[in-house]
């Protein structure tokens, strides 16, 4: 059970590293605000790192991608 976890944890992480480097590379306008990002602020002094936290991460970088890439073709199409 406990090595599925980790997989997982490990997977999560990949797809994250992927998508930040991605967003590095092709939209550097839109990576200088991932710091800023609140999902990365901790909400406690220890927060937990699992499963749903990575995934959760992961969702709000997708969505702020897309959101992004939504905005910027709406402009172009004006």
């Amino acid at each position: 059970m406990q090595s599925k976890i980790m997989k997982r944890l490990q997977e999560l992480s990949k797809e994250i590293n992927d998508l930040t480097l991605k967003i590095e590379q092709e939209y550097p306008e839109l990576y200088q605000y991932l710091d800023e990002n609140p999902i990365t602020i901790p909400c406690c002094e220890h927060p937990e790192l699992n499963s749903k936290t990575f995934s959760d991460y992961l969702d709000s970088l997708k969505q702020l991608l897309q959101h992004h890439i939504e905005s910027h073709q709406q402009k172009r199409n004006s």
